[in-house]
């Protein structure tokens, strides 16, 4: 019997999500929802859901497992309006960065019986350069070779918590379980801080006196480092960064601190000592790029999943813990 799946956000991540799944549609029915009408036929149309309910709560009453790839500013009035029918043992992923105030959201107002993991999906290495003009770029191969952290509140059941970790898998990455304040932490250097950094480049060099003629020079390298101001969603980025207020204000003092030594390095004119940073830039960032290509943790899972544990791990153990009266 396929367990149903529910997407609700259906963008790039939410939708690619669906189509990781196409290939197990024996064993998982995938509905879809998003607020856009039109999301909604675009994600049936190229097939990353079996069916698409704009009805929110229909959406989620037959669902095992509710995935929420959503914007951040969106995740708590959804846990709210779904509440109400949710089946018990029921579990609910989400897709959002930063997770310590998702986790506490979902534990106000999630109902007994159902369970929250949080999920941190990091794409392929070949996704990672800038595909702006990109007619589809939900693609059923966007998390191949990849790394999910999975993040589980204290007291999660172990089912859950190796539900989400098979539910990873089948989407062609590998899950990598941590907690919640130390993936909080990585975000903040490496989700956060690059988008913060380009929106602080842009402020320091656009809109600026003489600035009009900088717009007219500006090139690759400009448009490379400052493409993280494209957010999809100025909010979220507002709510992530200060819902991770302290990691991130670690990893932007180690920013300012690494400027700062370019910088004595540019003013005293030692060569020497800014060659040596350069170049070791360069070195640790293709270090970084090789290793994200060779994908070598995929050899920490050997063998191929036990993937009809999923409808065990529905229908078994995990849905038994609570029983409706």
């Amino acid at each position: 019997m396929p367990v149903q799946v529910t997407i609700i956000g259906l963008g790039r991540i939410g939708a690619s999500i669906g189509l990781a799944l196409e290939a197990h549609k024996e064993k998982i029915f995938r509905v879809g929802h998003d607020k856009n009408v039109t999301m909604e036929r675009e994600a049936h149309k190229k097939g990353a859901v079996d069916k698409t309910e704009h009805n929110l709560p229909r959406a989620v009453k037959e669902a095992r497992l509710v995935v929420l790839s959503l914007p951040v500013s969106q995740i708590r009035e959804t846990l709210e309006y779904i509440k109400p029918d949710l089946q018990d043992g029921t579990v609910v992923f989400d897709t959002a960065p930063v997770k310590a105030e998702v986790a506490k959201w979902a534990k106000d107002h999630l109902p007994e019986g159902c369970y929250y993991v949080g999920l941190v999906p990091a794409i392929s290495a070949e996704f990672l350069q800038s595909r702006e003009n990109d007619p589809d770029p939900a693609k059923a191969n966007l998390f191949s070779n990849g790394i999910f952290l999975v993040d589980a509140p204290p007291g999660t059941p172990e089912e859950a918590v190796q539900l989400a970790s098979d539910f990873v898998r089948l989407l062609g990455a590998e899950p990598l379980l941590t907690e919640i304040l130390e993936s909080d932490g990585m975000i903040a250097s490496t989700h956060l801080l690059p988008q913060l950094a380009s929106a602080a480049l842009v402020n320091a060099t656009l809109d600026q006196p003489g600035s009009k003629d900088r717009h007219k020079i500006a090139g690759r390298a400009y448009s490379a480092v400052t493409s993280g101001v494209n957010f999809d969603d100025v909010k979220s980025l507002q709510m992530l960064t200060s819902q991770n207020r302290v990691n991130v204000i670690h990893a932007l003092d180690a920013l300012i601190a690494a400027l700062y030594s370019l910088r004595d390095d540019i003013e005293g004119e030692n060569e020497t000592g800014l060659q040596d940073r350069l170049k070791a830039a360069y070195e640790s960032r293709e270090n970084w790029l090789n290793e994200r290509l060779s994908a070598n943790w995929v050899e920490m899972h050997s063998g191929p999943a036990d993937y009809p544990s999923l409808s065990e791990r529905f229908f078994g153990p995990l849905a038994r813990r609570h029983t409706k009266k």
